[in-house]
C-alpha cells in the first residue's frame, strides 16, 4: 500500500493545488484533493465495505495535510532562500507485506522532486537528503515523531492492508495476460527492436531482451509501466542492434499471469508469400493492365496477427484512519 500527496505552488489553470492518491498493489483505490476537499473511493469494493464514519475521518485527516503542505511550501522554500517560482512538495507513505510473512515500511518527502527526508524504522533515525532538511530531522527526532512513524508503519499501515487485501480480493487477485507486440525498423544502418506489452494486471512484470541466450540489461531502454483506461497496464522495451542479426534477438516477458516465461521474436516482413494449409490453397489471379497481379490471401496460424502475440493461458487456451497524517517540515 502506497500513499502519495503533491502539493504545488503553480499546479496549471482549472488543477487542483494539492492531490493525495491511495494505491493497493498499484491500483488506486482512494483519491483527495484540494478542489473536491473530501477523500471518495477509486474501486467498488472501497465504496461497497467503508462506511460514512471511515470517510469522514478520511477527509479530516485529508483536509489536515492539505493545511501542512501549504506551509510545507512556504518552509521549505524559505530555506532555500526561493521567493518565488514553481516548487512542489511530495511525500509518501506506505508498507509492503511480503510472501513470507514480513514486513517493510516507507515513510519520505521530496522537494521539487528531490530527495529532501526519510525515515528508517529499523534504525528509528531520519535522514536529512539536504543541508536544508536538518532542521527537519531535528525536529522530528527530538518530539519522538520516530516511534509513533515506526508504530504505524508496523502495526497500523499493516492492519489496514490487510482489511483492504479482503475487501478487495476479488479484484486484486485477478491476472490479464499481456498482449506481445514485437516489431523492428531500420534506418541509418540501425535495427531498433521494440517490444510491447499490452493489458496485463497485477502491475509487476519484467520484460527484456535476450539475445543468443543472454539477457541483455544496459543496452535497452524502458517506457515504464503505464495504466491504461481499464485498470490493465502497458509497457516497452527498445534495443539497437545490426540490422542483420535480427533474428538473433528475443523478447523475453515475464507475468504472474503466465505459467512460465515468454519469448517472442521479430520476423522480417515477407513479401509475395503463398502459405499452404493442409488440403487448402487459396489463389485469386486478376489480369490488370494487360499485366498479370496476383492477390494472396495470406492465413496466419493462431492468434499471431500484424505482429501481435496473445500469451497463452495456463490451460493452452488464449485470452484476451488507514493512514497517518504528514506533518509539516
Amino acid at each position: 500500500m502506497r500513499y502519495f500527496d503533491n502539493a504545488m505552488t503553480d499546479p496549471g489553470p482549472g488543477l487542483p493545488w494539492f492531490v493525495s492518491v491511495g494505491y493497493v498493489d498499484g491500483e488506486i483505490f482512494v483519491h483527495y484533493d484540494s478542489t473536491a476537499r473530501r477523500f471518495v473511493p477509486r474501486t467498488e469494493w472501497m465504496a461497497a465495505n467503508m462506511d460514512q464514519q471511515y470517510w469522514d475521518g478520511q477527509t479530516e485527516r485529508g483536509q489536515r495535510n492539505e493545511q501542512n503542505d501549504r506551509d510545507n511550501l512556504v518552509n521549505v522554500a524559505r530555506r532555500y532562500n526561493q521567493s518565488g517560482g514553481s516548487h512542489t512538495v511530495q511525500w509518501m507513505l506506505g508498507c509492503d507485506i511480503l510472501e513470507d510473512g514480513t514486513t517493510r515500511g516507507y515513510y519520505q518527502y521530496a522537494y521539487d522532486g528531490r530527495d529532501f527526508i526519510a525515515f528508517d524504522k529499523d534504525t528509528m533515525t531520519f535522514t536529512a537528503a539536504v543541508p536544508e532538511a536538518v532542521p527537519t530531522k531535528s525536529e522530528w527526532e527530538e518530539g519522538g515523531d520516530a516511534e509513533r512513524w515506526k508504530h504505524y508503519l508496523e502495526e497500523t499501515c499493516v492492519q489496514w492492508l490487510r482489511r483492504y487485501v479482503e475487501h478487495g480480493k476479488a479484484e486484486l487477485g485477478r491476472t490479464e495476460q499481456p498482449e506481445v507486440r514485437v516489431w523492428g525498423k531500420e534506418a541509418d544502418g540501425i535495427l531498433t527492436l521494440s517490444c510491447r506489452a499490452h493489458g496485463f494486471y497485477p502491475r509487476p512484470i519484467a520484460v527484456s531482451w535476450v539475445k543468443d541466450g543472454a539477457v541483455l540489461g544496459q543496452d535497452t531502454h524502458s517506457g515504464g509501466i503505464v495504466p491504461n483506461s481499464d485498470g490493465t497496464y502497458h509497457t516497452w522495451v527498445t534495443i539497437e542492434a545490426l540490422p542483420g542479426d535480427g533474428d538473433k534477438y528475443q523478447c523475453r516477458v515475464e507475468h504472474a499471469s503466465l505459467p512460465q516465461p515468454g519469448l517472442y521474436s521479430w520476423e522480417w516482413p515477407q513479401s509475395n508469400v503463398v502459405p499452404i494449409g493442409v488440403g487448402v490453397i487459396a489463389i485469386v489471379v486478376i489480369a490488370i493492365m494487360a499485366g498479370v497481379g496476383f492477390i494472396i490471401y495470406r492465413h496466419h496460424a493462431g492468434k499471431k496477427e500484424k505482429g501481435y502475440y496473445v500469451a497463452p493461458s495456463q490451460d493452452g487456451a488464449s485470452s484476451n484512519s488507514s493512514t497517518g497524517s504528514n506533518p509539516t517540515i
